[in-house]
């Protein structure tokens, strides 16, 4: 019987032209009249039912489930197989093959438990035949099995048979019994994700035993969607995943499983950008532009690139509205973005407000800092840099010129968010690497805009970021790219290298390049999470180096664990040009600026990300002389092969998401869906942008169910509403 639903539509994976039966997820149409009159009707879906705890079994079995996160019939509903295996047909034992996977129907004519020499190893052997012949079937570490397979009985396995007559079982079920086994590893056999105390047939198991469960799972996507995208209700696409009756059914389930979470995300973050927009006011920048008008014709040491152009215009026509601007600036390495969130603040200083731009480290905001300064040698505003470190009495200072208005400009990191901070009339704020801040931490500057309003926001990233990303993560955001680098970027040459003889020549390299006059870094690898580890990596590197290959150059440390202080002294010491090599962890990943550096050398590079290894290779190449970027890792890495052929930020992106997976990238894993393609995002975001464009609210009837699981989803203010 295939799988049918109530409510369903056609969709691809279901019958075959001519096929008299039902399609797959229930289209009727092919339905005889008689077949509808006695087909039994299906009540409403009583979701409560899903909460019954889980029925596992042994203590071991439930801990493993537990593990898993499975303690009622709806957390293993959504707990969906990573692959099906085809199992529809079952091999003669004179037909295997060495080293094929298969399925047998055997009956055992003995079977035995072999004692080993191995303490934690048992093997079970039983001797199983066919009308074509017998054969031997191995079981490691299941001596019970003895005892339940007696002989005469009839059972299906599934296993890769090895040659000499032996066949390895991977798994087993009676044949023809009436719990429905046969069922379970046969056909289309879903494969689940497993845990040390729990299989993947156990898990199946216990999938067969909640069968029908399925029908109380609540369907939130609108009917017009679902016909739209040619999808089924929830619970068919639910049973097709768990129990596939067809080929295609697996995976157009899936597909319906994978495009709800994309559906309400979507609605979601248009319905965040809704809300900002709405609950709040913001200063319109709209009067005249005397000093960012002078600032650019005078102040700029550089000819702007077009993309920065259109930045500063997408940019000035927001900050010109009374609602709060909320715009996400990526760029490409090196690209300029500095430059064009400085307009924008200068658009509120010309205005008499303030503006402020916050970083997530010390080290970026001193360097942010410094970069500002520079660009703005003729221009007399007021401005200070307020991070942790800044000692108290200097504290104070900042603090009160803020909340006098005397301050116009600040940088800082987490500083500029504390309780005791306060503007007089911030209008402008710049989040930069804005991903390392917290939602909260970036909500915290919409409290100090002027009055009742809030500032206009920038953020920016330096990491770009693929169009089917940008909608999943920041889609309540306007995106604006810069793509072109201006002009004088020298190009960066990459090379990946391996062994001590190739280590030798890039040490000599450096080594040419130094006695040139350039300077190098030396990147350690990311061994841990921990700071704490990185730091010791750099700090005996730097030992290393300082007494051997480096021994006639001035070699400086750098990396989170030092105090500000000594991280100042290394960093001006890199900076003027007094040392030669710095050694750094990925602290040096972004805002590090130093044009005389020419090669970088970075260790175990295949522990980087691609997104990182860019970034940091985006601190070389800044001045007028040729780079050289050395990733010591293996050859066969495409990552690094990847980051050898390109220098393209975005080209690197999409190669970084197809080797890795959006799921990966954005928490979504579960979903076991490779096609996260920017085809079914982009539909997924049309019918968003038409829900929340019809109803607003979500107070239409059809709609109800979907505001039910936004709830669910994003917590219960994800509703909050529309001010009057």
């Amino acid at each position: 019987m295939a799988i049918t639903s109530a409510a369903g539509s056609a969709a691809p994976g279901g019958a075959a032209a001519g096929d008299p039966g039902p399609t797959a997820f229930g289209s009727t149409a092919a339905l005889d009249r008689a077949a509808l009159r006695t087909a039994p009707l299906r009540g409403p879906p009583r979701p409560s039912r899903l909460l019954r705890p889980l029925e596992v079994g042994p203590p071991r079995a439930a801990r493993g489930a537990q593990a898993l996160g499975l303690e009622t019939v709806g957390d293993l509903l959504e707990h969906l197989p990573h692959r099906h295996e085809d199992r529809r047909e079952a091999t003669d034992v004179a037909a295997l093959r060495p080293g094929e996977d298969a399925t047998v129907i055997v009956e055992v004519r003995s079977i035995r438990v072999r004692p080993t020499r191995r303490r934690r190893l048992t093997i079970v052997e039983a001797t199983v035949g066919d009308e074509t012949g017998p054969m031997k079937a191995v079981w490691f570490n299941q001596p019970w099995l003895a005892d339940r397979l007696a002989p005469g009985t009839r059972v299906i396995l599934h296993g890769r048979y090895q040659g000499r007559n032996e066949f390895r079982v991977s798994d087993h079920e009676p044949a023809g019994g009436a719990s429905g086994g046969e069922h379970q590893s046969t056909g289309f056999v879903p494969v689940y994700p497993a845990s040390e105390h729990i299989t993947a047939r156990k898990l199946r198991e216990l999938a067969w035993a909640v069968r029908g469960a399925e029908r109380d799972s609540v369907e939130p996507l609108p009917a017009r969607l679902r016909t739209d995208e040619g999808l089924p209700d929830r619970p068919a696409a639910l049973a097709a995943v768990h129990f596939p009756e067809r080929e295609g059914d697996d995976e157009t389930g899936r597909r319906r499983l994978v495009f709800e979470p994309l559906v309400l995300r979507q609605v979601a973050l248009l319905l965040r950008r809704a809300r900002r927009e709405q609950a709040a006011g913001a200063p319109a920048l709209a009067g005249p532009a005397d000093l960012t008008a002078r600032w650019l014709d005078t102040g700029l040491p550089f000819v702007l690139t077009a993309d920065q152009r259109r930045a500063m215009e997408a940019i000035g026509r927001d900050l010109a509205r009374d609602r709060p601007m909320q715009r996400l600036l990526m760029g490409e390495v090196g690209s300029g973005k500095t430059v064009v969130a400085l307009h924008a603040m200068l658009r509120a200083v010309e205005h008499g407000m303030q503006a402020a731009l916050m970083a997530p480290t010390e080290t970026l905001a001193e360097q942010h800092f410094a970069t500002l300064q520079a660009l703005m040698p003729a221009e007399a505003v007021a401005m200070a840099l307020l991070t942790g470190s800044t000692p108290a009495g200097r504290r104070a200072e900042v603090l009160g010129r803020l909340a006098s208005g005397e301050l116009s400009l600040v940088v800082g990191t987490h500083a500029l968010i504390e309780a005791d901070v306060a503007f007089a009339s911030l209008a402008v704020a710049v989040v930069d690497e804005q991903h390392r801040f917290g939602v909260r931490q970036r909500r915290a500057l919409d409290r100090q805009g002027p009055g009742e309003s809030a500032p206009h926001v920038l953020h920016m990233t330096a990491t770009p970021i693929p169009r089917t990303l940008a909608l999943t993560l920041y889609g309540d955001l306007e995106v604006t790219a810069l793509r072109e680098l201006p002009r004088g970027r020298r190009p960066i040459e990459t090379h990946v290298a391996a062994g001590e003889r190739e280590r030798g020549r890039a040490y000599e390299r450096i080594r040419e390049e130094l006695r040139a006059g350039r300077q190098a870094f030396v990147v350690c690898p990311l061994v841990s999470e921990s700071e704490v580890l990185q730091a010791r990596a750099a700090t005996a590197e730097f030992e290393r180096l300082s007494a051997t290959e480096f021994r006639d150059f001035r070699v400086v440390l750098l990396h989170g664990q030092m105090r500000a202080r000594d991280k100042q002294a290394a960093m001006a010491s890199f900076a003027g040009g007094e040392a030669d090599v710095l050694v750094a962890t990925s602290v040096i990943e972004v805002g590090i600026d130093v044009p005389n550096a020419t090669v970088m050398l970075v260790e175990d590079a295949e522990r980087y990300g691609i997104s990182q290894l860019h970034q940091l290779r985006g601190r070389i190449g800044r001045g007028e002389h040729d780079s050289l970027c050395l990733l010591f890792g293996p050859r066969e890495s495409e990552r690094l092969r990847a980051l050898a052929e390109s220098a393209d930020g975005f080209a690197l992106a999409e190669v970084d998401l197809r080797l890795r997976g959006e799921g990966e990238l954005v928490g979504t894993r579960q979903s076991g869906i490779s096609e996260w393609d920017a085809e079914v995002l982009e539909r997924a975001h049309r019918h968003a942008e038409r829900i929340v464009e019809a109803d607003p609210e979500l107070t239409l009837p059809e709609h109800a169910l979907l505001a039910d699981a936004l709830r669910a989803a994003f917590g219960p203010d994800a509703l909050e509403p529309l001010p009057a």
